[in-house]
């Protein structure tokens, strides 16, 4: 097996599972390594997404840490059998390793549901927006910089067009939307362009109005990822350094229950698209 020289978040997960599978079963790394007749360095390579792993090798694993569960096999044999370059490596040199991890949860995502308090969400930003939310960051970005950005926030929004586009769900919090960023002329196409995507049958877009006052998870900006089984969802958090990633079943199971309520205090679609409306003629 030959060593990764850049393991990308998803096989940092395969890896991760693959511990925390021997660890459910009991087993310890040497009695582990013993069964299945490879070194305890070769194992902790393969833990550590330092090696990877083949379907056999995989399913054997599977097999001697007694995991039943043949649909969680088979979706981190998935992982494994994937072999595609995906269109972020592209940006590897140019971006930091969270936003081309960011890239490859949401491509590898079945279905994405977020809430934003602060911004637009990313997938829903026009390019005018998106590349004034960079013009503000600090230490500010050259401006090859904020291009690579916005570059890479575009390529992104693929996933929601053409016959492959999943289903997204996104909550966001009025004050978002009252926020002219760059100018009252792109805050209006802005406000148009989320219209104009609620309105396409695999985007839900609800508005939480100033009116509810408080509500359950304020202030924080969440990318929840389903994965092909609900083992392998993904949780994103919007912070200042960055997008930290989130998968450890009680975090999963507590922001699920956040994106609900949040969801429950929302405007219903109808409803928020009407919100929208009313912003744009108050411009």
């Amino acid at each position: 097996m030959a060593p990764k020289p850049v393991a990308s978040a998803r096989r940092l997960r395969l890896a991760v599972e693959l511990r925390k599978m021997r660890e459910r079963s009991g087993m310890t790394a040497t009695e582990a390594a013993r069964t299945l007749g490879v070194s305890q360095g070769q194992l902790s390579n393969i833990e550590s997404a330092r090696f990877g792993v083949s379907p056999d090798r995989l399913r054997a694993m599977a097999r001697a840490y007694a995991c039943s569960d043949q649909a969680f096999v088979e979706a981190l044999v998935d992982i494994t059998e994937d072999k595609t370059r995906g269109w972020w490596e592209t940006f590897r040199d140019v971006l930091p390793p969270a936003l081309i991890n960011i890239a490859e949860l949401e491509h590898h995502a079945t279905m994405l549901w977020s809430a934003n308090t602060a911004h637009v969400p990313g997938l829903l930003q026009t390019t005018d927006h998106a590349r004034e939310i960079f013009r503000q960051v600090v230490p500010e970005f050259s401006r090859a910089d904020i291009e690579h950005r916005v570059s890479h926030r575009l390529r992104r929004q693929a996933l929601l067009d053409g016959e492959a586009s999943i289903p997204y769900r996104a909550i966001i919090h009025e004050a978002a939307l009252r926020v002219p960023v760059g100018g009252v002329s792109v805050a209006r196409r802005q406000l148009e362009h989320l219209v104009e995507q609620s309105e396409r049958e695999h985007i839900t877009i609800q508005v939480i109005p100033f009116a509810i006052g408080a509500y359950p998870g304020a202030g924080q900006n969440i990318l929840y990822a389903y994965g092909l089984v609900p083992q392998l969802d993904t949780i994103s958090l919007d912070q200042s350094h960055g997008p930290v990633l989130l998968d450890a079943a009680a975090q999963l199971e507590m922001y699920r229950i956040l994106l609900n309520r949040m969801e429950h205090v929302a405007l219903k679609p109808s409803k928020s698209r009407d919100f929208i409306h009313d912003l744009i003629r108050d411009l």
